[in-house]
């Protein structure tokens, strides 16, 4: 099973490519790109222990010149100090306007050397090998860049789109059950904002807290429909002017939760299903969409085995406050993506202070 998606851009336009066993044969994906002779290969030490010596195979053997660093993965160390870590080896190996950075990894690592080549001789080539379920079916297309601020995720970034989206599902085989459920996260996303059928497809499942329960059927289809959605969007809206906004689902009290305990508590997933948890009880709240369509989103990200509780120790009024130094803070106003029905969402800035309080009380964990 092999499925190509392709992302039109005005610019250029970009190939998501799903195919099982995909990343023995990266360089001949990558051979009629015209990407240039150089390639530096960003991954982390559990990555390339799996992965990166067959990666490297496939590049040299279609003729690039291939040089690799290694950083230590989680969203703590995505920070300019990582950052610099992939200039300098950027400058060691001579990459030039016509070089790549590869990026083999889950989403902190392509975010990071994303930004990476957008801003390496301002701008070079890019191409996402994801090995996370999140990074593909999520962070690994449409271009988004960037680093944390001390103060924020991602505050600092760029968009910078890939040439090439190369998913190998089979790469997932040896991702850690924790880090599945996080994915499942932003495929539930998908089911809420955009494709009511995927999200029966979930409902359906028998389990979806580990990837041995999925069959490989199902999982090709939640990688097709979820890349098939961010593409469609992506194309759109490249620069998150309007409807891009939607993929933000759950990330607004998400983010907030992920800063305040440090990336250290939760994972972003785990985030993102507590804060779909958070939208949907405003949605009610606001009379946007009914009890039951609430109860079955939350039922499947509980079925997914993600958290629904925000944190002991992390205070309704602490999130308010970090939700003002959101990306999608406009005119001093939060954005809000709140659901309207499964598989449609609304943008919306009118949610105060006075409804998320009690919303985000009645959510927290007991110490």
């Amino acid at each position: 099973m092999k499925s190509v998606i392709t992302v039109e851009l005005p610019q250029q336009s970009y190939e998501v490519a799903i195919a099982p066993g995909g990343l023995e044969y990266l360089g001949t994906w990558m051979q009629p790109l015209s990407l240039g002779k150089k390639v530096l290969l960003v991954s982390s030490p559990p990555i390339f222990k799996y992965y990166g010596e067959r990666a490297i195979a496939s590049l040299t053997q279609a003729g690039f010149d291939v040089a690799h660093i290694l950083l230590p993965p989680g969203e703590r160390f995505k920070t300019p100090a990582s950052l610099q870590k992939i200039y300098d080896a950027a400058l060691n190996h001579r990459l030039e306007r016509s070089s790549t950075i590869v990026a083999l990894g889950g989403g902190v690592i392509g975010d990071m050397a994303g930004f990476a080549a957008a801003t390496w001789l301002r701008g070079i080539h890019f191409v996402q090998v994801p090995t996370t379920l999140l990074a593909m079916v999520d962070a690994s297309i449409g271009g988004k860049t960037g680093v944390n601020h001390p103060h924020g995720k991602n505050l600092i970034g760029a968009f910078h789109q890939p040439r090439l989206v190369l998913i190998d599902p089979e790469v997932l085989k040896t991702l850690p059950s924790r880090e599945f459920r996080a994915g499942m996260a932003e495929v539930i996303k998908y089911g809420i904002i955009w494709d009511a059928n995927l999200f029966e497809q979930l409902e359906q499942a028998p389990r979806l807290d580990q990837q041995r329960y999925v069959s490989p059927e199902l999982m090709q289809t939640i990688l097709t429909r979820s890349c098939e959605a961010k593409a469609h969007v992506v194309s759109k809206d490249e620069k998150e002017s309007g409807l891009r906004a939607i993929l933000n689902y759950g990330h607004t009290v998400g983010h907030a939760v992920e800063s305040l305990t440090g990336y250290k508590v939760v994972n972003h997933g785990e985030a993102v299903g507590i804060g779909m948890v958070a939208a949907g009880a405003i949605a009610q709240s606001l009379n946007l969409w009914d009890a039951e369509s609430a109860q079955r989103q939350d039922a499947l990200i509980t079925k997914t085995g993600l958290p629904t509780q925000i944190p002991a120790g992390v205070e309704p009024d602490a999130i308010i406050t970090a939700l003002q130094t959101d990306k999608k803070v406009a005119d001093g106003k939060v954005r809000f993506i709140l659901p309207t029905r499964i598989g449609e969402v609304k943008i919306t800035d009118q949610v105060t202070a006075n409804t998320l309080r009690p919303i985000l009380s009645k959510m927290m964990e007991s110490p």
